[in-house]
């Protein structure tokens, strides 16, 4: 198996909460949106929806995007999932699951009653087994096996209980088992050692893939369903706009779809938002903002010549003004980040407002740089890449250089490569500072720590975290209870402003652009990164 920063490294995007030790997390038993005689599931009128995102795969053991998750997510059960406005995974597939040991390294599960696949096979713990047996062992560049690396044996002692022995504590398993990680197929459709290539897929989730072709997917309500969710519609069609964000804004103001999700630009959104509601083409158009935990840090190189000296790293934090930076370039569209656990995720703390402000302190910054003997302006040069984390990212960086060339300490510059090469140029340490984001995993302030500083990170900067991966982290590893990691996550952050490896930049927002007559978003769009089709509805159309 591939070490840890390869597989990070390989996924198409970057994207970078548990119950009480010993007690089981108990289901609520709802009979959901299914029915075993096979009547039409789901009720309301169907939904149909724009997206600028490509699906990669619908393979569970491949794709790592948020374009292939949100099809998993809603084609697929796991185990456990997140309910609406929750970062604590409940019951999904499973009636209950809890570990069962005092170190974090046993985790057992009963399936709930009545599971069927979308094809009417049974659902049974051998085909969770074999669902992940079968990521681990394909182990594609661009799947998630890496988030299942902590498993060393899964056993089945009967037809509804399954068995997870971890090679060391892990308290975060319940998390990464009720992501798209942990999606669970027919293991009498899906080929033991090798990917599913007919881009069909046989799920039990609450949606079916009737269809999927370059142009659209169809999803229909699937009437074998059984879990805690309830569909508000009778199917959705996802029409794809393959990164055409200026076609997609027209699609949703003409009525051409319900709803646009992911990726529309900055502009069109701020646009949409100021003149929603109002007289004229988007008079029906309604504006849905939501939370997120996306992330946005520069990462500095501690080998550089320049931004491995502190007091240059610390001159930076004292210079960037994030609120200007989010006013000018972002149009409000993100919040000023402080830490790099964002708000809404246990642990947080605001470790670099406490110690660097909130508004530029050019006395300080000047001060820390003449501690490193620089005595006339420091050069920088920033380095992005144009598409990877965003249409705005160059502009966010001009902006940066400009707020750091104000202060009259920088001579700071920037330039871009593709993401190819500029992949290849981090690895080889060939710049100071440079942009990285994330989309996580799943709500947990270990997979915005881990990935950074854990070993095989993903950064390539050449930081030492010492008591970070030598205490803290393997510390909170254990503690199925995640309010008690409160306490070493925030000397985590607190260690990480004092010698800024990274400085966070801004934590993102959820929106949806939808017509006046649709419902339920408010529920789709939270911190888990779980896009809900079930809780979207559609009224009659004023």
């Amino acid at each position: 198996m591939r070490n840890r920063q390869a597989r990070w490294s390989a996924r198409g995007q970057a994207r970078w909460a548990a119950a009480p030790l010993t007690v089981a997390v108990a289901a609520t038993l709802l009979a959901g949106c299914g029915s075993d005689d096979g009547e039409a599931a789901g009720k309301g009128e169907p939904i149909v929806m724009g997206m600028s995102d490509d699906i990669i795969s619908t393979d569970p053991a491949s794709g790592y995007d948020p374009a292939s998750w949100l099809v998993f997510n809603n084609v697929f059960q796991s185990l456990l999932s997140f309910p609406k406005g929750s970062t604590t995974p409940q019951p999904e597939a499973a009636s209950q699951c809890g570990f069962t040991d005092s170190r974090t390294r046993v985790y057992s599960c009963t399936l709930r009653d009545g599971l069927r696949f979308s094809n009417g096979n049974e659902l049974t713990s051998e085909d969770v087994k074999f669902s992940f047996e079968r990521t681990l062992r394909i182990d594609d560049e661009a799947g998630p096996a890496v988030m299942l690396d902590s498993i060393d044996e899964v056993t089945t002692t009967d037809k509804k209980t399954v068995v997870f022995r971890l090679k060391y504590p892990d308290a975060t398993f319940p998390q990464k088992i009720a992501s798209g990680a942990g999606s669970i197929v027919d293991h009498r459709s899906y080929p033991k050692n090798s990917l599913r290539e007919d881009q069909k897929a046989v799920g039990s989730g609450v949606y079916t893939l009737s269809s999927f072709d370059k142009k659209q997917a169809r999803f229909s309500v699937n009437p074998h369903y059984r879990g805690p969710a309830e569909a508000q519609n009778s199917g959705m069609t996802l029409k794809l706009f393959h990164g055409d964000q200026d076609r997609l804004k027209k699609a949703v103001q003409k009525g051409d779809v319900d709803l646009a999700y992911r990726g529309l630009s900055t502009a069109a959104l701020a646009g949409l938002e100021a003149s929603s509601g109002t007289a004229g083409s988007n008079r029906h158009i309604q504006v849905v903002e939501g939370t997120s935990a996306e992330v946005q840090h520069l990462v500095f190189n501690l080998k550089d010549p320049v931004t491995g000296k502190l007091g240059v790293r610390q001159a930076i934090a004292y210079l960037l003004d994030r609120t200007t930076l989010i006013r000018d370039v972002y149009k409000r569209t993100a919040e000023p980040l402080y830490s790099v656990v964002p708000a809404g995720i246990t642990g947080h703390n605001t470790a670099f407002f406490d110690r660097y402000g909130e508004r530029p302190q050019r006395d300080k910054a000047e001060a820390a740089l003449r501690s490193e003997g620089i005595q006339g302006k420091a050069e920088l040069t920033l380095w992005a890449t144009p598409v990877r984390y965003g249409p705005d990212t160059v502009k966010e960086f001009e902006e940066i250089a400009d707020q750091l060339n104000a202060s009259g300490l920088f001579d700071a510059k920037v330039k871009t490569r593709d993401i190819e090469q500029y992949d290849k140029d981090i690895a080889a340490g060939k710049y100071g500072v440079y942009v990285k984001g994330w989309v996580p995993d799943y709500p947990d302030a270990d997979n915005f720590t881990a990935p950074f500083f854990g070993e095989g990170n993903v950064l390539s900067n050449g930081y030492d975290p010492g008591r970070i991966t030598g205490q803290l982290l393997p510390r909170t590893a254990k503690k199925s209870n995640r309010a008690d990691t409160v306490q070493d996550f925030e000397a985590v952050q607190d260690q990480v402003a004092e010698e800024v490896p990274v400085l966070p930049v801004w934590q993102g927002k959820q929106y949806a652009v939808a017509r006046e007559n649709i419902a339920g978003l408010e529920w789709t769009l939270d911190a888990s990164t779980v896009f809900r089709f079930w809780e979207i509805s559609k009224g009659a159309d004023g």
